[in-house]
């Protein structure tokens, strides 16, 4: 068994790193502050490659294997949450499904400008009344004319908004099956399609810097060959596509944790108190033993998880745990460098304040920490028939 990443993820990695270091990291203030999307970064992350690292070379992408994906997004989330769920959410959710399940011209069309980092795209699942429940979708899609017209809303989409945004994937339900449950499909809506309304920016907790926003559809008309898969295949598709994205998001959470114990570890050798550094003291270095242990766990847990995916095996479960267990642990890795840096902590001035608004989230979006449990366990009992 061998832990160590090959040469190309270990170049990826530095990449990232180095990226997040140098560019991201510097204005992560300013952009939480602000709000503002964060165009000119995004477009230099799809010059370099890192938009589309999983997708292969014939379609625009960098051929880069999903684990050295994975990396990337942990060291481009050390550098700045919100930049990297952008990252994550036009990859993972925007771009992977047209390369899953996306017809030859589908992908010249959609995917290669995806792939290459040209455009942005965006994944409309979660409605405003339907969200860990995702077989409780509203949007519904008629036939006509050779025309799907679409009518409902979503909330809380990523990427559906930014100049670069090209379009969007929309779950909607377009009949019911013999059994009596709703036929999703996910259908292909291009931004300035026919009735198709991009609300504004949510003001968010955390992630300020990315673009969240709710979306409408009031008789929204796209071509019939919009369907991304097959006519009543979304549920299953969108099931697959979100376990590769939970592995993705069990990365960014490391990332994140990462910074925590970073900053923690530089707070606690320059701040002093009676006479000593900060690290001298047990409870303090008991603190940061406990992050550093946890974010190594979380970490293994993804390499694992990513490992199986790439070597074509189920890894649904495996999926789930690492969701899990790193949000989980960039929350408490969070909440521990905010009582390392005591008062300071709080003061927005220094960047743990901003990672512990942003750690919350990681426990909702693609699958809550609930969802993940429920998921868990139904694998653990399938085991025992």
């Amino acid at each position: 068994m061998d832990f160590t990443l090959s040469d190309e993820q270990l170049a990826i990695q530095q990449v990232s790193r180095d990226f997040a270091e140098n560019v991201i990291k510097p204005r992560a203030f300013a952009m939480d502050a602000s709000g503002e999307f964060p165009l000119d970064i995004i477009q230099q992350m799809g010059a370099l490659g890192l938009l589309g690292l999983p997708i292969p070379e014939q379609y625009g992408g960098a051929g880069a294997d999903f684990l050295a994906y994975c990396v990337a997004l942990e060291e481009i989330a050390r550098g700045d949450a919100s930049v990297a769920i952008t990252m994550e959410a036009h990859t993972s959710l925007g771009a992977t499904p047209f390369l899953l399940f996306g017809t030859d011209e589908q992908k010249k069309t959609y995917l290669e400008p995806l792939a290459s980092g040209q455009k942005l795209w965006a994944f409309g699942l979660t409605e405003p009344q339907a969200g860990s429940d995702s077989g409780g979708t509203q949007t519904h899609a008629e036939l006509a004319d050779g025309e799907w017209v679409i009518n409902g809303s979503k909330m809380f989409i990523t990427n559906a908004g930014t100049s670069m945004t090209a379009g969007v994937t929309v779950t909607a339900v377009t009949g019911v099956k013999s059994n009596g449950r709703k036929e999703i499909t996910n259908l292909i809506v291009p931004t300035g399609a026919e009735g198709y309304v991009i609300g504004p920016p949510l003001k968010k907790m955390g992630w300020k810097a990315s673009d969240t926003r709710p979306l409408s559809f009031d008789n929204c008309k796209v071509p019939q060959e919009n369907v991304l898969g097959s006519v009543g295949g979304g549920f299953k598709q969108f099931m697959q596509t979100l376990d590769a994205g939970r592995v993705a998001i069990a990365a960014l959470c490391v990332g994140l944790a990462q910074a925590c114990l970073d900053e923690s570890l530089k707070y606690s050798h320059e701040r002093s108190q009676f006479g000593k550094p900060l690290h001298d003291f047990q409870l303090i270095q008991a603190k940061l033993a406990d992050m550093a242990t946890e974010i190594e766990l979380s970490r293994l847990m993804y390499y694992k998880a990513a490992w199986l995916h790439m070597q074509g095996r189920d890894f649904t479960k495996e999926a789930s745990m690492a969701k899990l267990f790193a949000s989980e642990t960039s929350k408490r890795a969070a909440d521990q460098a905010v009582q390392i840096h005591g008062g300071y902590g709080f003061m927005d001035d220094y960047p743990v304040s901003r990672y512990f608004r942003n750690v919350k989230v990681n426990e909702i979006g693609e699958g809550t920490s609930e969802v993940q449990r429920i998921l868990i366990a139904k694998q653990l009992l399938q085991s025992l028939r």
